[in-house]
């Protein structure tokens, strides 16, 4: 069985990535994710070019989290979504577009023109709480690995830590 009997994305060594909705910048928000039943991502802070905010709203009961790289809690998030939380729903809605981030929280917006705006409205109008940022380790810790692979020189060769699966040709 040579190379001809493989497709194409059996012979790559990279997984399938959605497009964005829209192009975005990733100064501010450098990482965003719909994972582990939250919207949860890494936004950069407006004051401190050193220090980053984790930041999550989870799925159903919009219960949110924001803290920084350093386990310190975020001084806007008291009780109301802070701004870092705002630009995360801003940037999901950029990456994944505004029916699939509604649709993964479970947040009911109106029809036509849905955007940023109105997800955030919808879910700060059912007063949600604030959550625990335990996640947050994980969330950075992912975001410093995708760092890390931007590092990384473009190949087509495999990258070992990614062969978690046999290739479809091992023998048993």
């Amino acid at each position: 069985m040579g190379d001809g009997a493989l497709s194409v994305w059996e012979r790559s060594s990279t997984a399938r990535v959605t497009p964005s909705a829209r192009p975005r910048k990733l100064a501010k928000v450098p990482f965003v994710e719909l994972a582990d039943g939250r919207l949860q991502g890494v936004v950069s802070s407006g004051s401190d070019i050193g220090r980053v905010y984790v930041s999550s709203v989870e799925a159903g009961t919009y219960a949110f989290a924001c803290s920084t790289n350093n386990n310190r809690p975020c001084g806007g998030a008291r009780g109301w979504f802070c701004n870092h939380i705002g630009a995360l729903i801003g940037e999901a809605v950029l990456q994944y577009g505004v029916e699939r981030v509604a649709r993964y929280l479970k947040v009911e917006v109106p029809g036509e023109g849905a955007d940023a705006g109105a997800v955030t409205h919808a879910m700060t109008s059912t007063r949600p709480p604030q959550g625990d940022s335990s996640a947050a380790a994980q969330v950075f810790s992912r975001f410093l690995r995708h760092l890390a692979y931007l590092e990384l020189a473009p190949t087509t060769a495999p990258l070992p830590e990614m062969q978690w699966f046999p290739t479809t040709r091992a023998v048993a």
